[in-house]
Protein backbone atom coordinates (compact mmCIF):
# COMPACT_ATOMS: atom_id res chain seq x y z
CA UNK A 1 0.00 0.00 0.00
CA UNK A 2 1.13 3.67 -0.93
CA UNK A 3 1.83 5.89 1.85
CA UNK A 4 -0.64 9.14 1.93
CA UNK A 5 0.20 12.60 1.91
CA UNK A 6 -1.62 13.92 5.14
CA UNK A 7 -2.26 14.27 8.31
CA UNK A 8 -5.52 15.10 10.47
CA UNK A 9 -8.91 12.70 11.55
CA UNK A 10 -9.66 9.75 9.76
CA UNK A 11 -12.49 10.27 6.72
CA UNK A 12 -16.38 10.33 7.97
CA UNK A 13 -17.43 9.76 4.38
CA UNK A 14 -16.12 7.80 1.22
CA UNK A 15 -17.03 8.67 -2.24
CA UNK A 16 -16.44 6.36 -5.42
CA UNK A 17 -15.85 6.77 -8.49
CA UNK A 18 -17.61 3.39 -10.83
CA UNK A 19 -16.35 2.96 -13.72
CA UNK A 20 -12.52 1.55 -13.46
CA UNK A 21 -12.48 1.94 -9.96
CA UNK A 22 -15.57 -0.44 -8.29
CA UNK A 23 -16.75 -1.72 -11.66
CA UNK A 24 -14.65 -2.86 -14.54
CA UNK A 25 -17.65 -1.90 -17.44
CA UNK A 26 -14.99 -1.34 -20.33
CA UNK A 27 -16.65 -5.07 -22.01
CA UNK A 28 -20.29 -2.88 -22.30
CA UNK A 29 -19.17 0.11 -22.69
CA UNK A 30 -17.22 -1.45 -25.65
CA UNK A 31 -20.39 -3.28 -26.98
CA UNK A 32 -22.94 -0.18 -26.46
CA UNK A 33 -20.32 1.88 -28.55
CA UNK A 34 -19.99 -0.25 -31.11
CA UNK A 35 -23.66 -1.12 -32.00
CA UNK A 36 -24.32 2.48 -31.88
CA UNK A 37 -21.35 3.02 -34.12
CA UNK A 38 -23.27 0.47 -36.75
CA UNK A 39 -25.87 1.50 -36.82
CA UNK A 40 -24.04 4.37 -38.58
CA UNK A 41 -21.97 2.02 -40.59
CA UNK A 42 -18.38 2.65 -38.88
CA UNK A 43 -15.94 -0.04 -37.94
CA UNK A 44 -15.93 -1.12 -34.35
CA UNK A 45 -13.16 -0.81 -31.95
CA UNK A 46 -11.81 -2.75 -29.78
CA UNK A 47 -12.41 -3.28 -26.32
CA UNK A 48 -8.45 -1.98 -25.59
CA UNK A 49 -9.11 0.81 -27.65
CA UNK A 50 -12.39 1.79 -26.25
CA UNK A 51 -10.74 1.23 -22.36
CA UNK A 52 -8.28 4.28 -23.59
CA UNK A 53 -11.35 6.62 -24.75
CA UNK A 54 -13.31 6.06 -21.36
CA UNK A 55 -13.29 8.86 -19.18
CA UNK A 56 -15.65 11.82 -18.51
CA UNK A 57 -18.92 10.44 -19.27
CA UNK A 58 -20.59 9.09 -22.36
CA UNK A 59 -20.69 12.22 -24.66
CA UNK A 60 -16.86 12.88 -24.28
CA UNK A 61 -16.75 8.85 -25.57
CA UNK A 62 -19.05 9.48 -28.32
CA UNK A 63 -16.60 12.52 -29.56
CA UNK A 64 -13.27 10.32 -28.90
CA UNK A 65 -14.21 7.21 -31.17
CA UNK A 66 -15.13 9.79 -33.85
CA UNK A 67 -11.46 11.68 -33.32
CA UNK A 68 -10.56 7.86 -33.76
CA UNK A 69 -12.49 6.76 -36.58
CA UNK A 70 -11.36 10.54 -38.55
CA UNK A 71 -15.28 10.80 -38.68
CA UNK A 72 -16.45 14.79 -37.85
CA UNK A 73 -20.74 15.37 -36.17
CA UNK A 74 -22.47 18.60 -35.83
CA UNK A 75 -23.45 18.29 -32.47
CA UNK A 76 -27.00 17.61 -32.65
CA UNK A 77 -25.66 14.26 -34.61
CA UNK A 78 -23.48 13.45 -31.31
CA UNK A 79 -25.94 14.07 -29.40
CA UNK A 80 -28.32 11.50 -31.39
CA UNK A 81 -25.12 9.15 -31.06
CA UNK A 82 -24.88 9.57 -27.18
CA UNK A 83 -28.64 8.55 -27.20
CA UNK A 84 -28.10 5.57 -28.58
CA UNK A 85 -25.33 4.53 -26.79
CA UNK A 86 -27.03 4.97 -23.31
CA UNK A 87 -29.84 2.95 -24.81
CA UNK A 88 -27.88 0.26 -26.04
CA UNK A 89 -25.92 0.36 -22.99
CA UNK A 90 -29.55 -0.02 -20.76
CA UNK A 91 -30.22 -2.64 -22.72
CA UNK A 92 -27.11 -4.82 -21.40
CA UNK A 93 -28.39 -4.50 -18.26
CA UNK A 94 -31.91 -4.86 -18.80
CA UNK A 95 -31.94 -7.92 -20.78
CA UNK A 96 -29.20 -9.59 -18.44
CA UNK A 97 -26.16 -9.55 -20.61
CA UNK A 98 -24.19 -7.44 -18.92
CA UNK A 99 -20.54 -8.17 -19.03
CA UNK A 100 -19.18 -5.85 -16.30
CA UNK A 101 -17.59 -7.57 -13.20
CA UNK A 102 -16.97 -6.12 -9.66
CA UNK A 103 -12.81 -5.13 -9.33
CA UNK A 104 -12.04 -8.11 -6.73
CA UNK A 105 -12.66 -7.39 -2.71
CA UNK A 106 -15.03 -4.63 -3.71
CA UNK A 107 -18.08 -5.60 -2.78
CA UNK A 108 -16.71 -6.58 0.52
CA UNK A 109 -14.73 -3.32 1.01
CA UNK A 110 -17.94 -1.70 0.86
CA UNK A 111 -20.00 -3.69 3.30
CA UNK A 112 -16.92 -3.15 6.07
CA UNK A 113 -17.07 0.56 4.86
CA UNK A 114 -20.45 0.91 5.71
CA UNK A 115 -20.86 -1.50 8.66
CA UNK A 116 -18.28 0.66 10.34
CA UNK A 117 -20.52 3.62 10.01
CA UNK A 118 -18.82 5.64 7.32
CA UNK A 119 -21.37 7.24 4.66
CA UNK A 120 -20.74 5.95 1.24
CA UNK A 121 -21.61 7.27 -1.92
CA UNK A 122 -20.82 6.87 -5.84
CA UNK A 123 -19.55 9.92 -7.89
CA UNK A 124 -19.68 8.87 -11.75
CA UNK A 125 -20.03 10.84 -15.11
CA UNK A 126 -22.25 7.79 -16.26
CA UNK A 127 -25.82 8.14 -16.28
CA UNK A 128 -27.47 7.55 -12.87
CA UNK A 129 -29.79 5.16 -13.47
CA UNK A 130 -27.36 3.53 -15.50
CA UNK A 131 -25.15 3.46 -12.58
CA UNK A 132 -27.78 2.42 -10.37
CA UNK A 133 -28.77 -0.78 -12.26
CA UNK A 134 -24.54 -1.53 -12.59
CA UNK A 135 -24.34 -1.38 -8.68
CA UNK A 136 -27.48 -3.43 -7.93
CA UNK A 137 -25.59 -5.78 -11.13
CA UNK A 138 -22.68 -5.96 -8.97
CA UNK A 139 -24.45 -6.47 -5.69
CA UNK A 140 -23.41 -3.18 -4.11
CA UNK A 141 -26.30 -1.06 -3.75
CA UNK A 142 -27.07 -2.24 -0.05
CA UNK A 143 -23.86 -0.28 1.06
CA UNK A 144 -24.29 2.63 -1.04
CA UNK A 145 -26.15 5.51 0.36
CA UNK A 146 -25.93 7.89 -2.66
CA UNK A 147 -25.32 7.57 -5.97
CA UNK A 148 -24.71 11.00 -8.02
CA UNK A 149 -24.20 10.37 -11.68
CA UNK A 150 -23.68 12.41 -14.69
CA UNK A 151 -27.05 13.70 -15.03
CA UNK A 152 -27.42 14.79 -11.24
CA UNK A 153 -25.98 17.87 -11.45
CA UNK A 154 -24.99 20.61 -14.14
CA UNK A 155 -21.15 19.65 -14.34
CA UNK A 156 -19.35 16.54 -14.30
CA UNK A 157 -16.12 15.66 -12.92
CA UNK A 158 -13.79 17.10 -13.00
CA UNK A 159 -15.46 19.57 -12.02
CA UNK A 160 -15.93 20.18 -8.01
CA UNK A 161 -19.80 20.03 -8.57
CA UNK A 162 -20.93 16.58 -8.04
CA UNK A 163 -18.66 15.68 -5.04
CA UNK A 164 -19.91 18.92 -3.07
CA UNK A 165 -23.41 17.53 -3.71
CA UNK A 166 -22.58 14.31 -2.36
CA UNK A 167 -21.09 15.60 0.99
CA UNK A 168 -23.92 17.56 1.19
CA UNK A 169 -26.48 14.86 0.65
CA UNK A 170 -23.94 13.07 3.53
CA UNK A 171 -24.70 16.20 5.26
CA UNK A 172 -20.58 16.48 5.89
CA UNK A 173 -18.29 18.40 5.01
CA UNK A 174 -15.80 17.85 2.02
CA UNK A 175 -12.72 18.31 3.88
CA UNK A 176 -14.53 15.30 6.25
CA UNK A 177 -14.73 12.59 2.69
CA UNK A 178 -12.11 11.47 0.87
CA UNK A 179 -12.67 10.41 -3.14
CA UNK A 180 -11.11 6.95 -4.23
CA UNK A 181 -10.94 6.96 -8.22
CA UNK A 182 -8.81 6.37 -11.34
CA UNK A 183 -8.51 8.93 -12.92
CA UNK A 184 -7.10 12.99 -13.37
CA UNK A 185 -11.43 13.20 -13.56
CA UNK A 186 -11.39 12.05 -10.12
CA UNK A 187 -8.25 13.67 -8.89
CA UNK A 188 -9.36 17.15 -9.74
CA UNK A 189 -12.31 17.19 -8.89
CA UNK A 190 -11.12 16.10 -5.46
CA UNK A 191 -8.76 18.95 -5.23
CA UNK A 192 -11.22 21.92 -6.01
CA UNK A 193 -13.55 20.43 -3.54
CA UNK A 194 -11.18 20.66 -1.33
CA UNK A 195 -11.24 16.81 -0.92
CA UNK A 196 -8.46 14.03 -0.05
CA UNK A 197 -7.67 11.52 -2.79
CA UNK A 198 -5.85 8.50 -2.86
CA UNK A 199 -6.37 6.14 -6.51
CA UNK A 200 -6.08 2.95 -7.55
CA UNK A 201 -3.58 1.54 -10.03
CA UNK A 202 -6.01 -0.47 -12.72
CA UNK A 203 -8.42 1.56 -13.90
CA UNK A 204 -9.11 3.43 -16.87
CA UNK A 205 -7.83 7.32 -16.68
CA UNK A 206 -8.30 8.48 -20.52
CA UNK A 207 -5.35 5.12 -21.24
CA UNK A 208 -2.81 6.95 -19.27
CA UNK A 209 -0.69 5.11 -16.44
CA UNK A 210 -3.37 5.54 -13.31
CA UNK A 211 -0.41 5.22 -11.34
CA UNK A 212 1.22 8.95 -12.02
CA UNK A 213 -1.95 10.44 -10.82
CA UNK A 214 -1.25 13.30 -8.55
CA UNK A 215 -2.80 11.75 -5.40
CA UNK A 216 -2.82 11.96 -2.03
CA UNK A 217 -1.65 7.75 -2.00
CA UNK A 218 -2.25 4.59 -3.74
CA UNK A 219 -4.22 1.07 -2.45
CA UNK A 220 -3.60 -1.70 -4.57
CA UNK A 221 -6.90 -2.77 -3.61
CA UNK A 222 -9.78 -1.48 -2.23
CA UNK A 223 -9.43 -4.00 0.39
CA UNK A 224 -6.88 -2.25 2.31
CA UNK A 225 -9.28 1.17 2.52
CA UNK A 226 -10.67 -0.47 5.89
CA UNK A 227 -7.06 -0.48 7.50
CA UNK A 228 -6.07 2.97 5.66
CA UNK A 229 -9.08 4.25 7.37
CA UNK A 230 -8.69 2.61 10.45
CA UNK A 231 -5.59 4.70 11.48
CA UNK A 232 -5.64 7.11 14.56
CA UNK A 233 -3.75 9.73 11.93
CA UNK A 234 -3.05 9.80 8.57
CA UNK A 235 0.53 10.26 7.72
Amino acid sequence: MGSVAWRGAAPRAVLFDLDGTLIDTAADIALALNSTLAERGIAPLGEAEVRKLIGRGAPALIARALRMRGIGAAAEEQEHLHDRFIGHYAALQEQGRSRAVAYPGAAAALDDLAAAGLGLAVVTNKARRLAVAALEHAGMHEAVRIVVGGDSCERRKPDPEPLLFACRQLAIAPDAALMVGDSVNDVTAARAAGMRVVCVPYGYNEGNDPRALPCDGFIATLAELKDLLGRPTWH
